[in-house]
């Protein structure tokens, strides 16, 4: 179940990542942030009262907490190098980053992964980033060096996001997510005040913006689930896989070519998770 629910999340989060670009299109970055944050806190506070869970204790919002911070640095630095340096630079190496951060840390807090999921963590990492390797990652350029820097920052901020949200209590159920998103609107909010920068999406843009954070308010109730019922280190892979849904999406709406590095990827991670998986 924990496989199937971090399957479900990199689904969400790609689709996510799909919906917020064409948000980006029409709308600031500050605005597509601030925006899809407010709609995740929107569905995260209704789930939350819906399943009538119990108030949480002070330690799993303080988690929560750090999770909103860790997560807006992380979105923050994604959509700069989104919007001012090659993507095919930057996604990849804030999904590898992403993945191998929560990894580590697992390791460290004593999680053993048998053979079988190494052989699958071993294959889903270079497919992370064949996912995501285009012509602009091959013909590197003097924004590539900042791209992967950008990219370096996002994915230590996801990796943290994703600690942080597996070390609240199974009792606390969806409250630490709802914590962060007003700790991630907080921090939007005083970056957009100390800049001087509106926070007002256009209206075209509006739809994708508001998809955009359900999906990803979905894929992180998914990840907490699977991050509570199995290993972090495990977990934390397979949702970096999100790259793959983010690709076949362009493929099918902006009808982007598919190349044979990400043919390959996509075969890798199929792979990678069904031996995970076992």
């Amino acid at each position: 179940m924990a496989i199937l629910l971090a399957g479900l999340s990199a689904l969400m989060y790609g689709a996510g990542d799909f919906c917020g670009g064409l948000g980006a299109r029409r709308s600031s970055i500050l605005a597509v942030l601030a925006f899809s944050q407010l709609t995740g806190l929107v569905v995260a506070t209704l789930t939350a009262l819906a399943m009538r869970q119990q108030a949480p204790g002070a330690a799993d919002l303080a988690w929560g907490a750090v999770a909103g911070v860790c997560g807006a640095a992380g979105l923050g630095a994604l959509y700069t190098a989104i919007a001012t340096t090659p993507v095919a630079v930057a996604s990849p190496v804030a999904a590898v980053t992403g993945a191998v951060i929560p990894v580590l840390i697992g390791i460290g807090l004593g999680e053993r992964p048998d053979t079988l999921a190494w052989t699958g963590i071993a294959l889903a990492l270079p497919a992370i980033v064949l996912l995501t390797w285009g012509p602009a990652g091959r013909a590197a350029d003097g924004g590539a060096r900042r791209a992967a820097l950008l990219g370096s920052v996002a994915g230590v901020g996801f990796g943290l996001f994703f600690f942080a949200v597996s070390r609240t209590s199974h009792q606390s159920g969806l409250w630490p997510l709802v914590a962060a998103r007003v700790m991630t609107i907080t921090v939007v909010g005083v970056f957009a005040l100390v800049t001087r920068r509106p926070l007002v999406p256009s209206p075209g843009g509006l739809p994708a913006i508001v998809l955009s954070g359900a999906l990803d308010m979905g894929a992180n109730i998914a990840f907490l689930l699977a991050s509570r019922i199995g290993m972090l280190s495990v977990v934390s892979v397979v949702t970096s896989l999100y790259p793959g849904p983010t690709v076949l999406l362009a493929w099918l709406v902006f009808r982007e070519r598919m190349s044979v590095a990400r043919v390959v990827g996509l075969a890798l991670a199929v792979t990678g998770v069904a031996l995970i998986s076992v």
